[in-house]
């Protein structure tokens, strides 16, 4: 084989490599891992570091796996919107049936250290999450604006399995650390859903934007960002973070609470963008200033 031809194959390798990582959705998967820790680290339980390191990467494994197969659910819809027709699937650069094979991998290994290297129960949560992101929150994006209620909960499960990873259990402290992210995913998302509107509705999306229009989504976006407030101070009370916490919380929740309510009157797809940015900021300081206080 010739020089040239051996650089043709050694490219081509490696394009495929990069569009099966792109297929984890790379930017949600760094929001697992930092969110799983966080489950780890604030449980009154710390597992040794090789442990705490194999729920991590797993459990990020999974959230991969869950994302490869929405790529390939979705890869007709996805090549309709402009934001998602480059994904590998939707352009044609990437076999579906090696995406396939490439997520059940990833799936088939992570279960299987989370259930019988680490805990069960981590392992079943795990297995929750990427059945009902998969299976039921990703077919019902395409039949009713509720699936974002839906598909909150396999996005709201990772801090809970490092919770659950560490305890064995799952208390009240793990379900607030769910109910954090939870509620967090849902002004989030309908800020994106506000942004992507136009894309969505092409591709027969019937998000929370398109079945109930902008002032609607606008008025749900505060009413979550006072639920988001609301719910990141029960850790107070629960005595799982300082006084440090309750500021960056209480600061962060009504900042993020301000812009949402500026939006009811200005709006507009700067602000929507602005809303899904801060939302990200938001997330970040809180799960830090829990970790730290912890």
């Amino acid at each position: 084989m010739s020089s040239v031809a051996a650089a043709g194959v050694e490219a081509g390798r490696a394009g495929v490599v990069r569009d099966l990582v792109a297929l984890t959705k790379p930017r949600i998967t760094a929001m697992v891992v930092f969110t799983t820790a966080g489950g780890l680290w604030v449980a009154p339980n710390r597992l040794p570091l090789v442990p705490s390191l194999a729920v991590v990467v797993a459990t990020a494994m999974v959230v991969s796996a869950a994302n490869a197969l929405n790529c390939w659910l979705e890869r007709d819809f996805d090549a309709l919107m402009n934001r998602t027709r480059r994904r590998p699937l939707a352009a044609g650069r990437l076999s579906p049936g090696l995406a396939v094979a490439f997520a059940l991998g990833l799936a088939a290994v992570s279960l299987s250290v989370l259930t019988f290297a680490i805990e069960p129960l981590a392992g079943l949560l795990a297995f929750i999450a990427l059945v009902s992101y998969v299976w039921i929150y990703t077919p019902m994006k395409r039949m009713s604006s509720d699936s974002l209620l839906v598909g909150a909960v396999p996005g709201a499960l990772p801090p809970l399995i490092g919770y659950a990873a560490a305890t064995g259990t799952i208390d009240l402290p793990g379900i607030v650390l769910f109910s954090i992210l939870f509620v967090w995913q849902l002004p989030h998302f309908l800020a994106i859903s506000i942004l992507c509107r136009d894309d969505y509705a092409r591709a027969g999306y019937r998000v929370f934007s398109v079945s109930r229009g902008e002032e609607a989504t606008k008025r749900w976006t505060v009413a979550w960002a006072v639920a988001q407030l609301a719910v990141s101070l029960l850790v107070l009370p629960l005595g799982m973070a300082g006084w440090l916490y309750g500021i960056v919380a209480t600061v962060a929740g009504v900042w993020f609470l301000a812009d949402a309510v500026y939006g009811l009157r200005h709006g507009g797809l700067v602000w929507a963008r602005r809303m899904m940015r801060g939302s990200l900021l938001y997330l970040a300081a809180i799960f830090t200033a829990l970790m730290v206080g912890a």
